[in-house]
């Protein structure tokens, strides 16, 4: 699936102009206790969340596939150390306290690589860091399965909440916040 960097960013500077709070994600993240001093924003996009958490003084590293994003990511923030690469097949050398997949990433995999997916970001989460994903429910991918990849790669739900905001999950949200440890 092809991108178009400015045209996914415009809709999000249009949203903040607006009034809405686009730094959710990044908010959610340096709440976490111990707060996280390291993260890497794995399909971090136009690099709206990684640049928010730089802000916040988070070290942050932004991957992503698509080049489209990845310009204007590198445009708004040259600080930031952006890579373009398939999170699948991942391979930095390096953990962090906080990986996270905002936006659903998940989602944007292809069709069986799911798996791929999960164990290569999880493998750059230190031992005592988590994994955070948001994503949209009833897509073709469920908790269920990210649960199951999750514990395939050696890690354990600790919370899940329905926003960004930690309302509380129900059974039939419409998305969910995961978050994951080392087992």
């Amino acid at each position: 699936m092809g991108w178009d960097g400015d045209a996914y960013q415009a809709r999000f500077d249009a949203l903040a102009e607006s009034g809405v709070d686009v730094h959710g994600e990044a908010a959610f993240v340096l709440s976490l206790e111990p707060a996280p001093r390291s993260v890497l924003d794995a399909g971090c996009g136009t690099g709206r969340v990684a640049r928010e958490l730089a802000r916040r003084g988070a070290a942050v590293v932004g991957v992503d596939v698509d080049p489209s994003m990845l310009a204007v990511a590198r445009r708004a923030d040259a600080d930031v150390e952006w890579i373009e690469h398939d999170l699948a097949t991942l391979e930095l050398g390096r953990s962090f306290d906080v990986v996270l997949m905002a936006g659903n990433v998940p989602l944007f995999t292809a069709a069986g690589t799911e798996a791929a997916l999960v164990v290569g970001v999880a493998r750059h989460v230190n031992p005592t860091g988590r994994l955070v994903a948001g994503f949209q429910l009833g897509r073709g991918f469920g908790l269920d399965d990210y649960d199951a990849h999750c514990a395939a790669a050696g890690l354990t739900v600790v919370s899940r909440y329905a926003t960004w905001d930690r309302d509380p999950f129900v059974d039939g949200a419409g998305y969910a916040v995961s978050v994951h440890r080392h087992s």
